[in-house]
C-alpha cells in the first residue's frame, strides 16, 4: 500500500478562529503509510504505528462547540482535531497516544475531521485487515 494523505475539511465559519491557533489547510493533514498513522493539526501532532490502531469508525453531526479546534474530552479522554461539525473519523488505539499536552495525557482515541472520512476509514480498515490476515 502506498502513502495516503488526507486533508482536513475546514468549515469557512471557523477558519479565522482556527488560523489564530496556527491551524490552516497548509499545516493540517493525516498521513497513513503501511507502518504509521500520523495527524498534524497546526502545532499539534499525533503519531503511532499502524499496529497500534484497534478500530476505526465514521462519526457525524457534532455540536460545533465540542468539535472545533484541538479538543480533549474529560469523559473518555479522547482527542479531536476538528475543523467542522459535520463528520470525522474516530481512530481508536490499543495503547493510548499523546496529542495535546505532550506526555502529560494519553488518549485512547483521536477524531479527525478530514474531507474524505469514508476514504480515510477504508484506508485504515484495509491496514487493520492486512495485519489480521498476515
Amino acid at each position: 500500500m502506498a502513502t495516503e494523505r488526507f486533508v482536513f475539511d475546514f468549515d469557512p465559519r471557523f477558519r479565522p478562529l482556527l488560523a489564530l491557533l496556527g491551524i490552516r489547510p497548509s499545516t493540517s493533514e493525516v498521513v497513513l503509510t503501511d507502518t504509521t498513522f500520523a495527524a498534524r493539526f497546526g502545532r499539534f501532532r499525533a503519531r503511532t504505528p499502524v499496529a497500534n490502531v484497534k478500530d476505526v469508525r465514521i462519526t457525524r453531526d457534532y455540536r460545533w462547540f465540542k468539535a472545533i479546534g484541538p479538543r480533549g474530552s474529560a469523559a473518555d479522554r479522547g482527542v479531536t482535531f476538528g475543523t467542522n461539525s459535520r463528520a470525522g473519523v474516530c481512530v481508536c488505539f490499543h495503547e493510548p497516544i499523546t496529542a495535546l499536552l505532550g506526555n502529560l495525557q494519553r488518549h485512547p482515541g483521536l477524531t479527525v475531521t478530514v474531507a474524505d472520512p469514508e476514504g480515510l476509514a477504508a484506508a485504515i480498515q484495509r491496514r487493520i485487515d492486512a495485519r489480521a490476515d498476515g
